[in-house]
């Protein structure tokens, strides 16, 4: 049986990207323009390009057109954590460190070693955690603004899991959650793997659109909001306290579930009381312990509304039955010896002076960033591709990430996001110095 006509023109197309007879950022003519020089129908030309953009050749951009994508850039840069290369700086993913934390858990081990306690950790835990150890992080979440009892917290392996039992336990395949246009990569692949739809809210300069937010919820059936509002991830923002009361009213009216994602919050200094605060009757507040103190420190917490605990633990059940003991022991003991506490302070100045340095190596460059925090957004200019320099960028040796890996909607502007806590000081400079020099040579 003879191949279709579109099979065959996506097959020729396929293999002048492949081949670099269409080099990376060519233009290629427009939906109509295709449609008649090839004798073919629009929703049949349609189809040819929807076929290259699955395949990762060509990517449409509102307003632009289609372009050949960078092939070298793999479709999941920024998503899954690669192995990165001998002498490759990593500016893709967040890991900061403090000296002196190794010091730290070698004294946790010897300690725990020599504890009385130490045979339960051979045992089976209960499924949210142990009840002493739900009341220290129920106290340490009141010093950061958020009143909650020991029965509404539930000990998890890491925010990443916190997150994924949340919206196992709140949201069925196909529900839609809404979410904004530029949002953390690891919330994007969770609900593809759950099969929810993701609806974005546009973004403004200080924080995600709500006027829309609420025009979308009259349009919709929208299930849950998930939100970054204090210290976003990847645009730094911090909401007002007036746009999260307005955040909150929209939820109620809609009979919204908010799930509240505070990774990075202990970086922002005087912040509006969260979320979960102002409506904790439909909040789940999901952080962990990977960015204040480490990320192999697999442990994390939700604090939910007593309606929701009991889903929540049976979802804990069947993924992980129950938190690691050991880790979750230290993690503990350094709430209650003030350990956390004073490395989120250091981390606070560690990533102030990160930003300044890089203030200084990308002077001249628009960036939009918080001062505490350990990345930055740097937008690209109109005629600038982000797959190109990303390219650029890793021939000289650095490994940046594109906006991709962040966008919900399906226009991807055209930026990079810098992680600037994986490398020491004066590698963070080397590489900042590139990024500079590489983005102003495409514009």
């Amino acid at each position: 049986m003879p191949r279709s006509r579109y099979k065959s023109l996506v097959d020729t197309l396929a293999a002048d990207i492949h081949s670099g007879r269409l080099l990376p950022g060519t233009r290629l003519p427009t939906h109509r323009q295709l449609a008649a020089s090839e004798g073919l129908a629009l929703v049949t030309a349609s189809r040819v390009y929807a076929e290259l953009e699955a395949m990762g050749l060509v990517s449409g951009e509102t307003g632009r057109g289609t372009f050949v994508r960078e092939t070298s850039l793999p479709p999941s840069h920024g998503i899954d954590q690669p192995d990165v290369a001998p002498g490759v700086i990593d500016l893709n993913f967040n890991y900061p460190a403090l000296p002196g934390q190794a010091d730290l858990l070698r004294n946790a081990l010897r300690q725990l070693a020599l504890s009385g306690d130490l045979e339960s950790h051979l045992r089976y835990q209960p499924h949210c955690g142990r009840a002493h150890e739900r009341a220290s992080i129920a106290r340490h979440l009141r010093s950061r603004g958020l009143t909650v009892d020991a029965d509404s917290v539930l000990i998890v392996s890491g925010a990443q899991h916190g997150l994924a039992v949340t919206l196992m336990a709140l949201l069925r395949p196909g529900d839609v959650i809404a979410a904004d246009a530029l949002t953390y990569s690891g919330f994007k692949v969770l609900a593809a793997t759950l099969h929810l739809e993701i609806v974005p809210i546009p973004v403004t300069e200080h924080g995600p659109d709500l006027q829309a937010l609420n025009d979308l919820c009259r349009r919709r059936t929208v299930r849950a909001v998930y939100t970054m509002p204090t210290l976003h991830n990847p645009m730094g923002w911090v909401m007002p306290a007036d746009q999260r009361e307005l955040l909150v009213s929209i939820a109620r009216k809609h009979d919204l579930h908010i799930i509240e994602d505070a990774a990075y919050a202990f970086l922002a200094e005087d912040a509006p009381p969260p979320i979960a605060e102002l409506a904790p009757e439909r909040t789940i507040y999901v952080s962990g312990f990977s960015k204040n103190v480490a990320t192999g420190l697999r442990v994390g917490f939700i604090a939910a509304p007593k309606q929701n605990v009991a889903e929540l633990e049976r979802t804990i059940r069947a993924t992980t039955w129950n938190t690691p003991g050991v880790m979750t022991a230290i993690a503990c003991g350094w709430l209650e010896d003030g350990t956390v506490t004073r490395l989120e302070a250091q981390k606070r100045e560690d990533a102030q002076a990160r930003q300044k340095l890089a203030d200084e190596a990308l002077s001249g460059l628009a960036v939009i960033r918080h001062t505490s925090s350990y990345f930055l957004w740097l937008p690209l200019s109109e005629d600038a591709r982000a797959d190109q320099i990303a390219v650029a960028l890793m021939r000289e040796q650095v490994s940046v990430s594109t906006a991709e890996p962040f966008a919900t909607s399906l226009h991807v502007p055209h930026a990079l996001r810098l992680a600037l806590g994986s490398v020491d000081m004066d590698t963070l400079r080397q590489a900042l110095l590139k990024v500079k020099w590489v983005v102003e040579a495409h514009t």
